[in-house]
């Protein structure tokens, strides 16, 4: 008998009493239900974006769909209808249906293949498995999130504000001046800005988590712009009482993330700065890298950022390291001045007191 017929014939001989006691307690009085439903309502209670849930069933999928030798072909609609008890015993890694999936993934880059071990693992710890040691994540280069150099910035603020579109202003303003994240931009409702308050409230940001962002007073000023254009186009579409969205597209529709990036896109090459360099992001670490240089701590930008993590928000420090070398060195090669305007601009921005003197974006 070879030793898949073996586990065929262990599973074949495990009655329900069995198979429900080799459950973790916290299963067992879900044995009977279908494994995909509770695992999908158990990433909804840890409050996984959508995103991140969409990620982690693709992968959960094809883990589930691998075929060992010897064993009958199975439709998805079979597999994800299977009681969480017998889904147990597939899923066991022990039984090299983890090896026979990792061998699917060899052409994925290392960031693809550490999400892909992410979600399956996240599977099998909730199904009451251990991962596998051997299981080893490739490692994969560090790099630094993009940001807008000076002049790059003041040659997209220049483009946003030259736009036949009226929605660049608005978005470019925002998104440097809260460091939203596009998502949470598209998201933004009317009765979330209070431009009294010079703060917008963010519903359900990553992770499910709510905050505030703060406005300067530039903000204020392109979303006052933006306001009688948006009433206008949900006038003219018939979206007037309906469509509570801040950003609203020509045909009086809430943004979308894609379409934001296409607006980007145009400015890019209106700014000429390379469309690979500029996205919604690069103006979120844009924000976060120049509150850092105008002395805000990390536990600040944290806050602002919506990061659950402050070791999320420690990657500007390296950024903040790297800006200070290329001061230093520039000023190495440059002659030396007398005291001048730069030095007392310093010195203003030590003395100001307030949010805006550490969220101006220059």
């Amino acid at each position: 008998m070879t030793y898949r017929e073996e586990d065929r014939n262990e599973q074949i001989f495990l009655s329900d009493s069995d198979r429900k006691s080799a459950l973790p307690i916290r299963l067992q009085r879900l044995s009977a239900l279908p494994w995909y439903d509770c695992w999908v309502q158990q990433l909804r209670i840890e409050k996984k974006s959508k995103h991140t849930i969409r990620a982690y069933t693709l992968s959960a999928r094809t883990f589930s769909l691998t075929k060992l030798p010897g064993e009958d072909e199975k439709s998805w609609d079979v597999l994800s209808q299977m009681p969480v008890g017998e889904f147990h015993q597939i899923a066991n890694p022990e039984r090299g249906r983890m090896d026979a999936w990792m061998n699917t993934l060899g052409s994925l880059s290392p960031s693809s293949l550490n999400a892909r071990i992410a979600a399956t693992s996240h599977l099998l710890k909730w199904l009451g498995h251990g991962v596998p040691d051997w299981i080893q994540r490739p490692s994969k280069r560090k790099s630094l999130p993009r940001t807008l150099g000076r002049a790059e910035l003041s040659r997209l603020r220049e483009a946003s504000n030259n736009s036949e579109d009226p929605l660049s202003s608005p978005i470019v303003t925002i998104l440097l001046d809260t460091g939203l994240r596009v998502s949470e931009l598209c998201g933004l409702d009317i009765e979330d800005i209070d431009l009294d308050d010079l703060s917008a409230l963010v519903i359900g940001g990553k992770g499910e988590k709510d905050r505030t962002v703060l406005f300067t007073s530039a903000t204020v000023r392109a979303v006052e712009s933006w306001l009688p254009i948006r009433k206008s186009r949900a006038r003219l579409t018939g979206t007037d009482d309906g469509e509570r969205a801040l950003l609203l597209s020509s045909r009086g529709r809430r943004m979308n993330p894609r379409s934001v990036q296409k607006l980007i896109d145009r400015l890019a090459d209106d700014s000429d700065i390379p469309r690979s360099r500029l996205s919604p992001h690069t103006l979120r670490h844009t924000f976060a890298t120049g509150l850092l240089e105008r002395g805000a701590d990390l536990v600040t930008i944290q806050r602002l950022l919506g990061h659950s993590s402050i070791a999320t928000t420690r990657v500007y420090l390296e950024i903040g390291d790297q800006t200070l070398r290329e001061i230093y060195h520039r000023a190495q090669r440059t002659p030396p001045i007398a005291t001048s305007s730069f030095e007392n601009e310093l010195d203003e921005i030590r003395n100001k007191n307030g949010y805006e003197a550490i969220t101006q974006i220059e």
